[in-house]
């Protein structure tokens, strides 16, 4: 079946809309002549795009300004790069300038800790963390000394009135040691006294461990909380020597631990508690024929401390400027020995009286004196310097003193 030809209109040949005519494509349009009418982009529409920035790019350059974590930063910098060159990413000069930033972070930390620029920097943190601990309670912190206006050391007033001062100044106190109370409401001030008083007793031996340090006029004292401060945040329990004369004549700190005393001076000591530890057990009766039995135990304490006290300073590698001070203490600890364990095993208190007496020579006596001498300690005992005290020790101090609730 033949196909009819398309309609004729006039010698054109009627396309469809929007098409052009069939036949070669037009010429372009040559300068002043007609324009060709505006034609659609045929594709949909498509924004131009771009790559991602990288993400440990970013977060290199952030870490590196910020000089935090330095050694992350270079990490994630040369992470950055690694990932932008493989996946075309954007962003390598952040993770350069990140990494070089990093570097310079790392480099400042060796050199802070090697000079101790880091060490420095946290003991001001130290510092600060104590005076914002300190700032509902007494305002000076352990081991540091202080005056008050007229040395008036009674009542909550005069802790607002504190003025620290060094300690090599004549003051009216010293603290050394702060407790925390742990009790989730207030206790009442009965009981935080006598919890001071328990506690700052038995602080201050680890604060002063040469029990031959001169104290002169100090006495034990304690600054505790009251119902307003504790309500403010104050929970803690300050323990300080104060003048018990009022005359601000404490001059010099007491303070003899590790962070004053050298290695030779701390064995010394060390050893030198064995003893005093149990000489300061001694019975609460004064005359032996009132509590032989509690005396004669007491003695074979001793003769236990004085064994301790030798074998600990046998133990120890001593200066040789020291080591003939020491053989000769020991010597006599041996001796000394003697005398107390037949002391511990006496019939009667003229028996135990006979023993005690000589083996009283020994405690605070001259070859103790010369040993320490030879170790830069404190050379006069604690008997010479206060008459009529007979212990070595000065453990009737212990838990005494006034007190100040505030």
């Amino acid at each position: 079946m033949a196909i009819p030809p398309p309609p004729d209109f006039g010698g054109r040949s009627q396309q469809p809309y929007g098409q052009a005519p069939y036949g070669p494509p037009a010429q372009p349009p040559y300068p002043g002549g007609p324009q060709v009418p505006y034609q659609q982009w045929p594709g949909g529409y498509s924004p131009y795009s771009r790559p991602p920035v990288n993400g440990f790019a970013i977060a290199s350059l952030v870490l590196g300004i910020l000089c935090f974590l330095p050694a992350v930063g270079l990490v994630l910098g040369l992470v950055a790069l690694a990932q932008i060159r493989k996946k075309g990413e954007r962003g390598k000069g952040l993770a350069i300038a990140g990494s070089i930033l990093s570097v310079v972070g790392v480099v400042l930390l060796v050199l802070a800790v090697a000079t101790g620029g880091a060490r420095d920097f946290m003991d001001g943190f130290r510092d600060a963390a104590r005076d914002a601990r300190n700032s509902a309670g007494f305002p000076v912190g352990k081991g540091e000394c202080f005056n008050v206006p007229g040395s008036r050391l009674e009542g909550a007033e005069y802790a607002y009135q504190v003025d620290r001062v060094p300690c090599s100044a004549r003051h009216d106190g010293e603290v050394f040691a702060s407790v925390r109370v742990n009790h989730d409401s207030y206790p009442g001030d009965s009981a935080l006294t006598h919890l001071a008083e328990e506690k700052c007793g038995g602080l201050q031996a680890a604060y002063v461990l040469d029990s031959w340090v001169d104290r002169g006029d100090a006495q034990v004292n304690y600054f505790v909380p009251d119902g307003d401060t504790w309500r403010q945040g104050d929970r803690h329990i300050t323990c300080l020597f104060t003048d018990a004369e009022r005359k601000r004549s404490l001059e010099g700190s007491f303070r003899r631990d590790g962070t004053n005393l050298d290695a030779d001076q701390l064995a010394y000591l060390k050893a030198d508690k064995a003893l005093y530890d149990a000489y300061g057990s001694e019975p609460d009766a004064e005359r032996f024929e009132d509590d032989l039995p509690g005396h004669k135990e007491w003695a074979g304490r001793v003769d236990k401390g004085l064994a301790e006290q030798a074998r600990l300073l046998r133990a120890h590698d001593w200066p040789a400027k020291a080591d003939a001070g020491i053989t000769a203490l020991v010597d006599a600890i041996e001796q000394n020995r003697k005398q107390w364990k037949k002391a511990s095993t006496a019939e009667d208190a003229d028996a135990f009286s006979e023993h005690y007496v000589p083996a009283q020579r020994h405690i605070s006596g001259a070859r103790e004196a010369a040993a320490r001498k030879a170790l830069g300690l404190a050379t006069t005992s604690p008997r010479d310097a206060t008459p009529g005290d007979e212990s070595p020790g000065g453990h009737e101090d212990d838990g005494g003193g006034a007190g100040a609730a505030v």
